[in-house]
Parts: structure tokens; C-alpha cells; sequence
């Protein structure tokens, strides 16, 4: 039988042996980088077993982005359904307000042309008789609204101020049966007087005799005669003419130049008060 010792010892030199090869291999790779190609080798044998150790969590995730049950894809459905219109919703409503802030910039441009003090009024409603062209408006006494005080928009004279009370008025459309107002033609000066015909759509033109300088697209404007409307604001632009030789007059239909079916902003006109009795 072999002693002990020897065992021992032959372990301990081969312990030694494998620590010295290690050390010098480290020291080679550090110096030189000898094993880098080793290094590749092993890595990409190794590359399998690190696809098959990230298997499992590459199959749950996978479960959780497929297999979705069908209660969960309603809920989702029906969420987008509800979001979609809520944004169709806000997209028709910036829509209105891009319009309206279209019209109140036209209308500011418009005030600015004025030389008389304006006040903006907002139209809160319309009469309910189809026959009488009135508009109800938010401002009133307290506002310093008047009576006969004009009222217009951005494309021209709407019509006047007709009944007031502390917060509100009411306004007379130039279109009513019941409204005249004295014109004159822009281009040559021509007087006439423009009456409401009932029709938001147009006004007739009285008072012009068959051989007068007028023709389709003058445009008409406030001669200011009676005092009442200041000289100069758009009232209609000449859309027909005719002129019968057994008539002394001409029959004469003008177009409204300001939007009278859809203004919501408009303008009250601060001039000289109308004296009373006019």
C-alpha cells in the first residue's frame, strides 16, 4: 500500500500545474488578446442555449399580445367607439368655433372702417311670426342701446333698433314688409327708397323712374336722408331690373348685402340719437 503523502503531494502539483496554465492564459489574453477567437467560439455555441432560456418568456408575452379573449376585444372595441365620437364631437365643435372666430375677425375688420363708436351684441333670438323679421339681442339700456340706433354686420346694414328694455332689445330686419330706408346709388349717387318685401332674400327698390342711370351689381348705400342711418353703410346690390315703357317707374329687386339669415355677432352703431319724432 502507497503512502499518503505521496497522493497528496501529486494532487497539490497538479493544482498547481492547472493554476499556473489559468494565470498564464489570462495573462496572455490580456497582453495579446489570444483568446479572443475562443471567446467568439463559445459565445456562439452558447447563442442556443440563451434562445431556449428566453423561450418561456417569449411564449407569454406572445399569449399576451394574441390570444386575447373575445369579452376583452368587445370592451376594447366599444372603448374606441366611445372615444372616437367624443373626438368627432370636439372636431365638429372646433369647427363651429374656427367659423365663428372667422366671422367675428370679419366683423372687427368691418368696425374698424367705421368712424361712429360700435358695440358688439350677440342675437340670443328671432321672432316666431315667419312674417315679421325681428331679432332679439343681449344688450339693452344699460348698454346705452337706443331706439332707432342702426345695426349691421360685416357685410352691411342689418336693419334698426326698435324696442328696448333694461337688458335686451329688439331690432327690425331692412327685409321686413314693414321697413323703408332712403338709398342711393353708390357708383352715380341716384336717390331711391329700398323696402323690405318679406323675403330675407331681397328688397325692392321704389321710386326710380324707367329711364334713371341704373343698372345689375350697382351697389346701394344709406344716403342718410331723414337722419335716421348714418351716410354710406351697404344696404343691397341691384340683382333685377325691369323697365316696362307703358310705366313711368322701374321694377327694381336688390340683393341684401349683409347676412341676414346668418349673422350671430353683430354691430350697434353709436351716432347722433334720432331727433324725436322722426
Amino acid at each position: 500500500m502507497k503512502p499518503l503523502f505521496v497522493k497528496e503531494s501529486t494532487l497539490g502539483l497538479r493544482l498547481f500545474l492547472v493554476a499556473l496554465v489559468v494565470v498564464a492564459l489570462l495573462a496572455a489574453d490580456l497582453r495579446f488578446n489570444a483568446l479572443h477567437n475562443a471567446r467568439s467560439l463559445l459565445e456562439t455555441a452558447a447563442t442556443p442555449v440563451y434562445w431556449v432560456a428566453d423561450l418561456p418568456s417569449r411564449v407569454m408575452e406572445w399569449n399576451q399580445q394574441h390570444l386575447v379573449s373575445r369579452s376583452e376585444l368587445q370592451e376594447q372595441n366599444e372603448r374606441l367607439r366611445r372615444e372616437n365620437l367624443v373626438l368627432e364631437g370636439r372636431s365638429h365643435q372646433m369647427a363651429s368655433l374656427q367659423a365663428e372666430n372667422v366671422r367675428l375677425r370679419a366683423l372687427l375688420n368691418s368696425s374698424a372702417m367705421l368712424r361712429d363708436d360700435v358695440l358688439v351684441a350677440e342675437l340670443i333670438g328671432v321672432s316666431p311670426d315667419p312674417v315679421r323679421h325681428q331679432l332679439v339681442l343681449n344688450k339693452g339700456e344699460q348698454d346705452g342701446v337706443f331706439v332707432g340706433q342702426p345695426l349691421i354686420d360685416a357685410g352691411g346694414l342689418l336693419g334698426q333698433i326698435v324696442k328696448v328694455s333694461p337688458l335686451l332689445s329688439r331690432a327690425l330686419l331692412i327685409t321686413d314688409a314693414t321697413h323703408s330706408i332712403p338709398v342711393q346709388v353708390n357708383r352715380n349717387g341716384v336717390r331711391a327708397i329700398a323696402e323690405g318685401t318679406g323675403s330675407l332674400t331681397s328688397l325692392e327698390v321704389h321710386h326710380v323712374s324707367a329711364t334713371t342711370d341704373i343698372k345689375e351689381g350697382d351697389l346701394l348705400v344709406t344716403s342718410g336722408l331723414g337722419g335716421r342711418f348714418p351716410v354710406g353703410y351697404p344696404v343691397a346690390v341691384v340683382s333685377e331690373i325691369e323697365r316696362d315703357p307703358g310705366q313711368a317707374f322701374a321694377r327694381i329687386i336688390a340683393t341684401p348685402s349683409a347676412a341676414l339669415e346668418r349673422s350671430r355677432h353683430v354691430l350697434l352703431v353709436f351716432t347722433a340719437r334720432p331727433a324725436e319724432g322722426d
